[in-house]
């Protein structure tokens, strides 16, 4: 017995001395605050963006620009392919005053077909365009009719949209450019709008999610895709690469004048899809743009997981920054605002990531192409910003910048070159 006791106190003895010596679990490195890792900054120092412009030993601008995108095309794994047939069919239509409103539905891949907005104006001929790309806001009802004036909808939808254009000062940015000219298009995300069943109740009503729904089924949506080798946010780009395409086939449309506009989560689609697709011949983007230094902070919003599975390709921050992705469109005429007063988006982020991108444009000789502008306001669109978006798409794909449409047309292609490696 008493072998038994002085075995048990020698066993006991080294517990009792870590308690007594005030040892905390944290101090091995691995303790959570809130949803980050103690070492996050640590993490943040390896990220050296190997690809990104200037710094990965690539001389040639354009050769850099092949194959910067070739790699975000190379970790946009298992994605959806462009239909062989679009198949468009034009299900409801609304005269508006200059402009025609029309519910249709497409082919948009091999995988989805679906009904999206498009607003053609009045007259002959063939009009410039934008792809309207719709924002996240944790608000799911809608997608589309956060960007277009809805019809032919239950009231609640009407009334929703009309809601959610305060953030757009109440004007709905693809009737203020439909109505001035442009060919205009706005389709669902996956999860928004009319592509998600969570939208309605069991009676086909439409239904607003739960606060815990937000965050529950994106994450389960997301782990379901990277389980499959793919992910949510690589789907909604590929998307938004196959819903240009598919508006270039349009008869009313130009297809060498065609830009991308969003505002928020839209804006990160909209500057995405102008880096991997030369459909797009300009891009306007309103509130989503930083750097993962500025964004992976304990205080952010970006950390809290939810809406930032939309916007996330895997192992791509390996690569390259923010700005260096979007620099993948240079020379294209680009613009970018942003709030001082935005709490999603810290300002000194903004700034470096501006400067960045200006850095790149004007080692292309094209510094008169970007712009990268700070408003004092919060998060939104409003309707000064939508005045100077029309008036730099009525230089770019109208007025005389539009003679440079074609620039950049030397990697044309190359990137359905290694669509195939998907």
């Amino acid at each position: 017995m008493k072998r038994l006791l002085l075995l048990l106190s020698v066993l006991i003895a080294p517990l009792c001395g870590a308690q007594d010596s005030g040892f905390k679990f944290q101090d091995s490195g691995f303790e959570l605050k809130g949803a980050m890792p103690v070492f996050h900054d640590k993490m943040k120092a390896e990220l050296d963006f190997p690809l990104a412009w200037e710094r990965g030993g690539i001389a040639d601008f354009d050769v850099w620009r092949k194959v910067a995108r070739a790699k975000v095309l190379e970790l946009m794994q298992n994605v959806q392919r462009r239909p062989e047939d679009w198949e468009m069919e034009i299900k409801d239509e609304e005269q508006r005053e200059g402009y025609r409103a029309l519910k249709i539905e497409f082919n948009l891949s091999t995988w989805s077909r679906v009904p999206a907005y498009v607003l053609v104006p009045d007259g002959e001929g063939r009009h410039p365009a934008v792809v309207l790309l719709h924002d996240h806001g944790a608000h799911f009802l809608i997608g589309k009719e956060k960007m277009i004036r809805p019809f032919g909808v239950e009231q609640e939808i009407a009334d929703d949209a009309e809601a959610w254009s305060k953030g757009y000062e109440g004007q709905f940015p693809g009737d203020y450019l439909a109505a001035h000219g442009y060919v205009v298009i706005a389709v669902d995300a996956l999860l928004w709008g009319e592509r998600s069943v969570q939208n309605v109740d069991k009676k086909g009503r439409p239904r607003k999610w739960t606060r815990q729904e937000v965050y529950d089924v994106q994450q389960a949506l997301a782990a379901n895709f990277l389980q499959m080798g793919s992910s949510w946010g690589a789907f909604i780009n590929q998307d938004d690469i196959l819903t240009a395409e598919f508006t270039a086939s349009l008869p009313w449309v130009d297809p060498d004048r065609i830009g991308s506009m969003g505002w928020s989560m839209g804006a990160y689609r909209s500057w995405m899809l102008s880096a991997l697709s030369d459909v797009v011949k300009a891009s306007a983007n309103v509130c989503w743009m930083n750097t993962t230094d500025s964004l992976m902070t304990l205080t952010n919003n970006q950390n809290r997981g939810g809406s930032a599975y939309s916007m996330l390709i895997p192992g791509l921050r390996r690569w390259m920054d923010y700005p260096h992705v979007a620099s993948i469109a240079c020379p294209k005429p680009t613009l970018f605002f942003n709030g001082t007063q935005d709490k999603l988006f810290p300002v000194g982020g903004v700034k470096d990531a501006y400067a960045t991108m200006r850095q790149t444009w004007e080692s292309q000789g094209a510094g008169d192409r970007f712009v990268g502008k700070l408003f004092d306001t919060p998060h939104t669109c409003n309707r000064e910003m939508q005045g100077e978006i029309l008036e730099f798409f009525d230089k770019w794909l109208k007025g005389e910048g539009s003679k440079v449409k074609g620039e950049g047309s030397k990697v044309k292609g190359e990137g359905s070159k290694v669509k195939g490696q998907r």
